[in-house]
C-alpha cells in the first residue's frame, strides 16, 4: 500500500522542485536584464519628430549607459542614492543623448548636444551661432516631412558642421523665419549643456526655458546615455508589436544604422 503513496510523494516533490528552478531562472533573467539596462544599454523609442531627419518617429534604438558614467538617473525610477556622477565622461558636441527633463527629473528627452559649458548660443535668421561664430551649413536635397498643419511638404535641408568637425543634417520646416529661428544669446552655465533638435522649427529644446515649459540648459547629472544604433524601425502610426504588418511597416533600410 505504501508504494503508490511514495511515488505520488516523489512526483509532488519533483514538481515542486521544477517550479522552484523555474522561479530561480526567471529571477536570474530579470536580474541580468536589470544589470544590462542599468549599466550597459537601454532601449528607447522615438515618439516625436524633433530629430528629423536623423531620427524618425517609430525608430527604436539602444542608448549606451556607460558613455557618460552613471548618476541616479541611470537607475530605473531614479532613486536618490547619490548625487553627481561616477566614472563620468563629458558629452561631446554633436552627440545625440537621452536625458531627464530638468523640470521634473523623470521625463525622457532626446536631443543633440550643441552647446558645452561656458558657450554662448544664439539663433539668428535660422543660422546657429556658437560663441559669436556662424556655424557653417550647406544646402542639400530637400526632405519630405509634415508641416505644422500635418501636410506632406518638401522642406529646406542643410548639412551643418559643428565646431570640432561633427556634421549632421538639419531641416528648416518653416524656412529661416520660424518661431525659434531668432533668439537671445544663451549663456551655458558650468556643468550644463545646450540641447537642440535637428528639426529646428519643431523641437522644444534648450531654446525654450523651463519656466516656459521647455528644457533650458541640461545639468550633466541628468544625462542618461548616448544614442548608438537603431535596432528596429516602423512607419509612423504603426505599432512595433503588430508583427503581421512587418513586411510593409518595417523600415528595413534603417535597421542597424549607427546614430550620428
Amino acid at each position: 500500500m505504501s508504494g503508490p503513496v511514495e511515488l505520488g510523494t516523489k512526483k509532488a516533490k519533483a514538481d515542486e522542485g521544477g517550479i522552484v528552478e523555474t522561479i530561480k531562472v526567471v529571477i536570474q533573467a530579470l536580474l541580468i536584464a536589470l544589470v544590462v539596462r542599468t549599466l550597459l544599454f537601454q532601449p528607447f523609442n522615438i515618439p516625436s519628430g524633433s530629430l528629423i531627419p536623423t531620427l524618425l518617429i517609430g525608430d527604436y534604438l539602444f542608448v549606451s549607459k556607460y558613455s557618460y558614467g552613471y548618476s541616479k538617473f541611470s537607475v530605473p525610477l531614479s532613486p536618490n542614492l547619490f548625487s553627481g556622477r561616477i566614472w563620468g565622461t563629458e558629452p561631446k558636441r554633436g552627440d545625440i543623448a537621452v536625458f531627464k527633463l530638468p523640470s521634473d527629473g523623470s521625463t525622457d528627452y532626446i536631443k543633440r548636444v550643441i552647446g558645452l559649458p561656458g558657450d554662448k548660443i544664439q539663433m539668428v535668421q535660422g543660422r546657429l551661432l556658437i560663441n559669436g561664430q556662424v556655424v557653417p551649413r550647406e544646402a542639400v536635397q530637400k526632405i519630405r516631412t509634415r508641416d505644422a498643419f500635418g501636410r506632406d511638404v518638401d522642406v529646406p535641408t542643410y548639412k551643418e558642421t559643428l565646431p570640432g568637425g561633427v556634421s549632421h543634417l538639419v531641416i528648416e520646416r518653416d524656412g529661416d523665419t520660424g518661431y525659434y529661428d531668432n533668439t537671445k544669446i544663451f549663456d551655458v552655465p558650468a556643468g550644463h549643456y545646450f540641447m537642440m533638435g535637428d528639426n529646428r522649427d519643431n523641437s522644444t529644446d534648450s531654446r525654450v526655458g523651463q519656466n516656459e515649459g521647455g528644457v533650458g540648459p541640461v545639468p550633466f547629472e541628468n544625462f542618461v546615455g548616448r544614442a548608438e544604433v537603431i535596432f528596429f524601425s516602423v512607419e509612423e502610426g504603426d505599432a512595433a508589436w503588430q508583427f503581421w504588418k512587418w513586411p510593409w511597416s518595417v523600415r528595413w533600410s534603417r535597421l542597424f544604422q549607427l546614430v550620428r
